[in-house]
């Protein structure tokens, strides 16, 4: 089979012909539907920082993944050939799909484990499953599982890209009144698709709402500053967006309002299971950008260059 593989940073994907996997004990195989194209593909392709993370080369890229199980190894018999399953991407020991030593879904086939695998109900799609496994998962882990998001709160989202689409949909799912930042003025016209109660360049736009939560998914050093000008008394800031990785904030309205900062990354199995829940209702439908397993490669120079609105998933 064909699968789109890393070789080193600053090379690009390569096309190589791989055996087909088999699972071992404790694995299924999996034939991916769909698998999604994200930014930190890109990253781990320009920045030798993220080297550290392929224990081996060449190495299957794709960790945003959903299929169809085709082969039950021993000790693995509560799954069973044909089960519908979206792929949580990263393992109990800190490792992930599409990196260290598990091959990822930019090919027809992979292996996984219990670690990864969560039954997918017949109304979400194979595209929208995918997309859920990583995106989905970070964004609602964030907003819900750190942030606590819930009826009556206000709640405020900085990014209203493809994991600030999906936190504040969500929240405004839970009944939270939602106010978004977004700098793409294409991006903001999403506002009432999404349910946002305002929307605006700057965060600190809606000092005056008195957010008690707000979710920086863009991470830009500038935008958590302003979350932090920005939350009312005992507000707390989650932190998920790492655009920068330092940034200059104003410890007063810290010390004065007594206000939380906590960090969130990616999710749980639980998460995606109460995502899917959601996604049945078909309130949750995030823009999707369909593209083939050929396309992959254009996908990631795309997103490389800026700009994308809705998510690159690649259907098989």
């Amino acid at each position: 089979m064909k699968a789109w593989q890393f070789t080193g940073t600053n090379k690009p994907l390569e096309l190589n012909e791989v055996p087909e996997p088999h699972a071992g004990p404790g694995q299924v195989v999996v034939e991916v539907k769909a698998a999604g194209v994200c930014h930190s593909d890109v990253t781990a392709l320009d920045d030798p920082g993220w080297m550290p993370l392929f224990f081996e080369l060449p190495r299957t890229m794709g960790h945003e993944n959903a299929g169809v199980i085709t082969e039950v190894g021993p000790g693995m018999e509560h799954w069973k050939v044909g089960d519908r399953v979206g792929l949580a991407p990263v393992m109990s020991d800190g490792d992930a799909l599409g990196y260290g030593k598990w091959d990822g879904g930019f090919a027809p086939k992979l292996v996984a484990t219990d670690d990864n695998l969560v039954k997918l109900p017949d109304e979400v799609p194979f595209d929208l499953a995918a997309m859920a496994t990583d995106a989905g998962l970070t964004a609602y882990h964030a907003i819900m599982a750190v942030g606590g998001a819930k009826a009556g709160m206000k709640v405020g989202v900085i990014g209203l890209g493809g994991l600030g689409y999906i936190g504040a949909r969500v929240a405004v799912l839970s009944g939270a009144e939602v106010y978004g930042a977004e700098i793409n003025a294409e991006t903001r016209k999403l506002a009432d698709e999404i349910g946002l109660a305002g929307v605006a360049e700057s965060i600190t736009e809606f000092k005056d709402k008195g957010l008690d939560l707000i979710v920086d998914y863009a991470g830009f050093g500038t935008t958590t500053s302003q979350a932090i000008e920005t939350l009312a008394e005992f507000g707390t800031l989650v932190q998920v967006g790492m655009g920068r990785l330092e940034a200059t904030i104003n410890t007063y309205p810290i010390i004065i309002n007594q206000l939380s900062i906590k960090g969130s990354k990616s999710g749980t199995k639980e998460d995606l299971e109460a995502l899917y829940e959601l996604m049945k209702s078909g309130k949750l439908n995030p823009p999707m950008n369909i593209i083939t397993h050929a396309e992959i490669p254009d996908a990631i120079d795309k997103l490389r260059a800026g700009g994308v609105i809705g998510r690159f998933i690649a259907q098989y």
